[in-house]
């Protein structure tokens, strides 16, 4: 305990001070890189497996393994030396991102791949490897559970406005569940109608039949992910 107090704020940016703290260990560096690496290679599996948005990003994907590791690299420069860490502090602290993340589980795999970083950069291998596969089988299992009520945009054009109400009463005849999300006039006496729809068990046979009536125009079936702006 007297050792440590002896050593004053000073003494901590002496060269010799520093060149002892720099010292690393090249075979542990590279052991949490290369498992930084394999684990980064199965959160890239996992986002591919699981992903059901509308475009895939390979990008994206890819960036996830870079993410894994460079967290882990910047972790094993901060644990070994005092001014770098706070010199990284201060360079992160003015580090804006400006990416729009269009799928909420795509922040779930960018704050994965943050901490199977710090953990592999921490040296807490036998938790990063742990924690890797529970949640990767976590997020297989539920997302290969098929939701059989996902709603559905359906997307309606007739020539006669008056008629909402028939096409409206056919599609609640069809699903489980229908909501009117907007109703907008097309030329002089035409309407588009877009309703919310949940289909039984994804039948969507009834598009055909709405599509067969007399006076309409134009139908559409669309996923609805709960970010429409009418």
């Amino acid at each position: 305990m007297t050792g440590l107090l002896s050593v004053s704020f000073s003494d901590i940016f002496q060269s010799d001070f520093l060149n002892r703290i720099t010292q690393f260990s090249v075979t542990d560096s590279a052991i949490a890189l290369v498992l930084s690496f394999l684990i980064g290679l199965i959160i890239y599996f996992i986002y591919s497996r699981t992903f059901a948005g509308v475009v895939y990003s390979g990008s994206f994907n890819l960036s996830l393994i870079a993410m894994t590791m460079i967290t882990t690299l910047v972790i094993l420069g901060v644990t070994s030396n005092i001014v770098l860490s706070l010199g990284m502090v201060g360079a992160l602290s003015i580090v804006r991102f400006r990416s729009a993340i269009k799928d909420p589980i795509d922040i779930v795999f960018i704050f994965w791949a943050i901490s199977e970083g710090i953990l592999c950069g921490a040296g807490l291998i036998p938790l990063a490897l742990i924690g890797a596969p529970i949640i990767g089988v976590l997020l297989l299992v539920f997302t290969a559970r098929k939701d059989y009520s996902a709603p559905y945009l359906l997307i309606v054009r007739f020539d006669d406005a008056k008629m909402d109400r028939k096409v409206e009463e056919t599609a609640k005849k069809a699903v489980k569940r229908c909501r009117v999300k907007s109703k907008t006039l097309v030329g002089g006496s035409g309407m588009e109608l877009i309703l919310e729809v949940r289909p039984v068990k994804d039948d969507t046979d009834f598009v055909q039949k709405i599509n067969a009536m007399e006076g309409v125009t134009y139908t559409s079936l669309v996923s609805y992910d709960g970010n429409y702006t009418p």
